[in-house]
């Protein structure tokens, strides 16, 4: 292995814990006087820019040029993007909770994706609109992995407020109007984007059962009627609170199977990447 690719991910797999503690730190203390958040946000900037380095050295720079999105490399890139979004909105909303989650697993899949040996799954699509197509794929599963992570916050908020003893760290959080207004926000951009994902994926994908991507899709179309009710739920209905969380959870996993559950059968068990 190039020892530059090693040294990149040691770095930013540091990068990455030393902002969670910096983070994590300045959520415990709240000193107006000696805050850790700037700096630990501009620390998982340094590691998001590092791990986007390595993203483009071990993701794209093949010979000839092609995406090779292995499941690792692909489960980085989902991470990075949310990790991305996540520690550029915090520069100006109280989303460290999220980071301290984020980051850490992040860190996990530089480690994964640099040290773990995977076989090249290269993807030589010659079309700008294919490979459009995958960047939005991966975009609208990072958003609604962020809705994912809100819905949990806010449903281990509403089980301490029922139980009438909440932590000390959960006081921190911040209010749960909040952070449901949040995971409804990532739901309606990843909505939007996963849609797109789809409509571009039937024109642009010639044969999706020579390419055995039949169960991605249709799962993917779950995925898309779960959200497209729960956002109808929400718009007629009002739903809210653990119904919205419930919805928003199951909406994620059948992505997370459609996309991950089919590459892991593919390339890992049936050995068709």
């Amino acid at each position: 292995m190039d020892h530059s690719v090693t040294f990149l991910a040691s770095a930013t797999i540091t990068g990455f814990v030393l902002a969670t503690i910096l983070l994590l730190v300045d959520q415990w203390q709240r000193l107006e006087r000696c805050s850790f958040r700037l700096p630990g946000l501009l620390i998982a900037v340094a590691g998001l820019i590092g791990q986007g380095a390595l993203l483009y050295q071990l993701g794209v720079r093949t010979s000839p040029p092609a995406l090779n999105l292995t499941v690792l490399n692909a489960l980085a890139t989902v991470f990075w993007l949310a990790s991305a979004i996540t520690v550029v909105s915090a520069f100006r909303e109280r989303l460290e909770g999220i980071a301290v989650v984020l980051l850490p697993i992040t860190a996990l899949t530089v480690f994964l994706t640099v040290f773990v040996p995977e076989s090249n799954v290269p993807i030589r699509t010659g079309q700008l609109a294919l490979d459009a197509h995958i960047l939005i794929s991966l975009s609208a599963y990072a958003l609604l992995t962020l809705a994912a992570l809100q819905g949990t916050m806010l449903l281990i908020q509403h089980q301490a407020l029922h139980g009438h003893s909440p932590a000390g760290w959960i006081r921190r959080l911040p209010p749960m109007e909040s952070v449901e207004q949040l995971m409804f926000r990532f739901i309606v951009i990843g909505f939007l984007l996963l849609t797109l994902a789809l409509v571009s994926g039937f024109l642009f994908l010639e044969n999706i059962f020579a390419q055995h991507l039949v169960h991605k899709t249709v799962l993917s179309v779950i995925a898309w009627l779960v959200f497209a009710v729960l956002l109808v739920g929400r718009h007629v209905a009002g739903w809210r609170g653990r119904t919205a969380v419930q919805w928003t959870l199951a909406g994620f996993v059948i992505m997370g199977l459609a996309y991950f559950g089919t590459k892991i059968v593919l390339e890992w068990i049936l050995d068709l990447g």
